[in-house]
């Protein structure tokens, strides 16, 4: 066929330039085809040109414009009466304005009285609060000293009671009575109360606020006839608080100091005993105190050794992902126009105590210069952190990866660079899960899971897909490819030169797809 087509046909076909007949053909049934394209839209147009003239002509335009004059018409009277309601409401709005300038007058007065009055209200109220500021201090004043006075009077019996109690002799003015007989004489007690002093009952709190109470006039009397003659200078005037205790604190230095030298004086029997039960209690405690020293450098040695572990087990761990980082982050960020790629790794605030710092991540992208973290794109984040997650990795290896949408912030040169990296781990020491939805992990997976909704049962259905069949296809296919060219070549080789000239046409396109 092909013998006779060139037969009859070569002499039209070289003639006319074409390579054969069925692209004559399929040039004239193009060109006729858009002929009648062409003709059909101009039939159509011409059509639609013509139902628009019919349309226009048969409009009637008259009554529209009739209809607009009466509108004029009707909207020429509002107008009228419009205009004519607009100067009656003037001559009202300047009659109301005239009241309304009255009252305005009238306000502003009654506003300067009513200003005056507040003046004059504001200076009798600061008045008030004055005087009631200063009464309310005199009433604190006045408290204070009654509240001093009581004191006193509280002090005061107090000392005379206790002199009393533990029958210390007052030093009196002249020749006196007995400070008991004295009490007796005022009070109006019998002897026998007096002779009992420490069943003698103190006055309650309200007694030390009456200056006339029989109990107070008796403590004024016996504080009358006391001699103070013999104290020092410093202690005849008023004392504060602190100077009192003060005092109070000397003296009871000076008696518990008397005290001691009385005891001193007599000799004490067991003291021999007591010295040899606190030398054994000592012994017992300086046994256990050399044990738990003992225990506590056991313990901090214990301590120590752990800490030097952990230490050492960090720094290895550290060492070895900071390693693996380098490496990992190169391979992840380098091509063609960047074949050294970047650099990324991991820093230590306080090498000497690892524990007691923080630890600094840093990323250098290819031909940019150094940055913190947070200065990065978020492309330029995702591959940092994926390069740092496989650097742990590397240290103690996990069954598989299940990631989760990580290619979110990547564009389509990192995420190629991402996926040609897992797809190079995964075959050797590398499972990894991949949640995605670009198309480009689709195709350099092993096998795809696709969720979606049965809508017959109401509920979610699992497909999967196993890719590694049609790798084994195409691998038989550019085999038997390969097998097919390598015959053509020996037929060729042993045929000679006609051949020859066969192998310089295209190939057909069933052998473009087979070598595909």
């Amino acid at each position: 066929v092909k013998s006779a087509e060139d037969e009859h046909l070569g002499p039209f076909l070289a003639a006319t330039g074409l390579k054969d007949v069925q692209a004559y053909e399929q040039a004239t049934r193009e060109s006729r085809e858009e002929f009648n394209k062409n003709r059909r839209a101009l039939t159509e147009h011409i059509s639609q040109l013509e139902e628009q003239k019919n349309y226009e002509s048969n409009r009637d335009l008259k009554k529209p414009i009739k209809t607009l004059e009466n509108r004029l018409k009707s909207h020429n009277k509002k107008l009228k009466a419009a205009r004519e309601r607009e100067e009656k409401l003037k001559s009202e709005g300047e009659v109301v304005k005239g009241a309304f300038h009255e009252a305005e007058a009238a306000h502003e007065e009654a506003l300067g009285k009513e200003a005056e009055c507040e003046e004059k209200v504001k200076a009798l109220q600061k008045e008030f609060k004055e005087a009631q500021q200063e009464r309310i201090q005199v009433s604190k004043a006045v408290s204070t000293e009654e509240s001093a006075l009581e004191q006193l009077r509280g002090k005061l019996h107090e000392t005379l009671q206790k002199a009393r109690v533990e029958e210390v002799e007052l030093p009196m003015i002249g020749a006196q009575n007995d400070g008991n007989s004295s009490d007796e004489e005022i009070d109006g007690e019998d002897p026998q109360e007096t002779s009992q002093p420490t069943q003698t009952t103190l006055p309650s709190g309200t007694q030390f606020s009456q200056e006339y109470h029989p109990k107070m006039v008796a403590d004024r009397n016996d504080a009358a006839k006391i001699d103070f003659s013999g104290l020092r200078s410093d202690l005849k005037q008023r004392l504060s608080d602190r100077e009192e205790r003060t005092v109070r604190k000397d003296f009871d230095e000076k008696r518990m100091k008397l005290e001691a030298e009385l005891e001193g004086i007599a000799p004490n029997m067991k003291a021999q005993d007591a010295l040899s039960a606190i030398t054994e209690k000592l012994k017992g405690t300086d046994a256990d105190f050399q044990q738990a020293k003992e225990k506590s450098r056991k313990a901090a040695a214990e301590f120590q050794k752990i800490k030097n572990q952990r230490t050492k087990r960090f720094m290895e761990a550290f060492t070895h992902i900071d390693k693996s980082l380098k490496t990992i982050y190169t391979d992840m960020t380098k091509s063609s126009k960047h074949p050294l790629g970047g650099n990324a790794y991991l820093s230590l605030d306080r090498e000497d105590e690892p524990f007691l710092g923080g630890m600094k991540f840093n990323a250098m992208p290819p031909m940019k210069r150094f940055r913190d973290m947070y200065q990065l794109s978020g492309g330029e984040k995702t591959v940092a952190s994926l390069a740092l997650l496989f650097a742990i990795h590397s240290y103690q290896p996990a069954p598989f990866f299940v990631m989760d949408e990580v290619d979110a912030a990547l564009d389509n040169i990192n995420l190629r660079k991402v996926c040609n990296y897992i797809q190079r781990r995964s075959q050797t020491d590398f499972q990894c899960i991949v949640i995605s939805l670009k198309d480009m992990f689709y195709e350099r997976s092993d096998s795809l899971v696709g969720i979606c909704k049965d809508v017959g049962t109401n509920s979610s259905r699992t497909l999967t897909l196993d890719l590694t069949q049609y790798d084994k296809k195409r691998a038989l296919a550019e085999e038997k490819a390969k097998g097919n060219r390598k015959r053509k070549e020996r037929a060729t080789q042993s045929e000679g030169g006609e051949p020859r000239k066969r192998a310089a046409l295209p190939a057909s396109p069933a052998t473009t797809v087979a070598t595909q």
